[in-house]
């Protein structure tokens, strides 16, 4: 079978797809009131990562569907990626991933059904490292590659977190670089250099494990995944849903690679960015363009955002670095008292 390259036949590419987030608010705002259910604990009352629902027993269900279409050209590790940012959702909430199934479309018309077995492969080898089953799923033709997760997870309640829970004062964590859609953009113009081939890759098929542990601390008062929308989308959500402002110390910030100033100086943007500052830019500090374009960066599959009580951060500190996190155990900002704007840069 010749090589396949998936990102010739979709117009998007991984969290990148995602309907931007003003566009989205429209799409939710409905006109049909839903009843109140008593053991939803997170819904869509909250744009939080999982809906989770009270079992009664003093554990909830976490329930979550993420999926896009290809990132990449390697149809295993398409599978991959996307299996861990799906299961991602349930990490960010500081649950137990139990159980996935698939979400598939394929363009039957123009790649073989093989291609799309080495993608379901992929992802059962992700759900294999999650401790999960990958335990059926649907599929339908489609015009373009889709694939994704629904996945379950569990969770003591009095363990859940929230991405609007955080409290002024609390200290910002990240988990994952950010750049991600920066390189593979470099990847699709051609200037991408030989020594950061698959770093994304690499990247986006990290699990984001440590989420089930920081869901037992009780220091840690928010988490959110950093995803389609950037850095600054996610932490946006963050601070203005917890009554907030947030201040960012871009030089702490990490970046994949220190190169990508250089790509972003050679315009290698993606189209995601300016759609999420026009949702969002308004609520944002003073900023210069680099900053823009790697804060507002889309990411898929990307690291946790985590706020954490001020004199408790050595415990988180501690738990980083015993899941091999070490490098991410410098701060990224701050929650202050609400400002004018919802995130400043300094």
């Amino acid at each position: 079978m010749e090589q396949i390259k998936l990102t010739q036949y979709s117009h998007g590419a991984g969290c990148g797809c995602k309907i931007s987030p003003e566009v989205l608010d429209k799409i939710l705002k409905g006109n049909i009131a839903m009843p109140d259910n008593d053991k939803l604990i997170v819904g869509n009352h909250s744009k939080d990562d999982a809906a989770v629902l009270d079992m009664g027993n003093g554990t909830a269900l976490i329930s979550t569907t993420d999926f896009f279409m290809p990132i990449v050209d390697d149809p295993f590790n398409f599978g991959r990626i996307a299996s861990a940012n799906a299961i991602s959702d349930v990490y960010a909430m500081g649950g137990k991933p139990v159980l996935a199934i698939a979400i598939l479309g394929w363009p039957i018309n123009k790649l073989p059904p093989e291609v799309a077995q080495q993608v379901i492969d992929g992802a059962r080898s992700i759900c294999k490292e999650a401790g999960i089953p990958l335990a059926g799923g649907h599929s339908i033709d489609s015009p373009e590659p889709i694939f994704g997760l629904a996945v379950n997870g569990i969770i003591a309640v009095e363990n859940i977190k929230r991405n609007n829970t955080a409290q002024e004062g609390d200290i910002l964590f990240l988990t994952k670089p950010l750049g991600v859609g920066i390189l593979t953009t470099a990847e699709k113009k051609g200037i991408l250099k030989a020594v950061h081939i698959n770093l994304a890759a690499h990247q986006m098929m990290q699990l984001n494990k440590v989420g089930e542990a920081l869901g037992k601390l009780k220091c840690v008062h928010a988490i959110t995944d950093v995803t389609g929308f950037g850095l600054l989308g996610h932490l946006t959500e963050m601070a203005e849903s917890s009554g907030l402002s947030a201040v960012v110390h871009f030089d702490s910030v990490p970046l994949i690679t220190p190169d990508l100033l250089e790509y972003v100086a050679q315009k290698s943007v993606p189209g995601g960015t300016g759609r999420n500052w026009d949702s969002y830019g308004h609520k944002i500090g003073e900023i210069t363009a680099t900053q823009k374009a790697i804060l507002a960066d889309p990411q898929t599959s990307g690291g946790l955002l985590i706020a954490v009580q001020k004199q408790n951060v050595h415990e988180v500190i501690q738990l980083l670095q015993e899941n091999d996190l070490g490098n991410f155990i410098n701060p990224i900002g701050v929650l202050k008292s609400k400002e004018e704007k919802i995130v400043r840069i300094d």
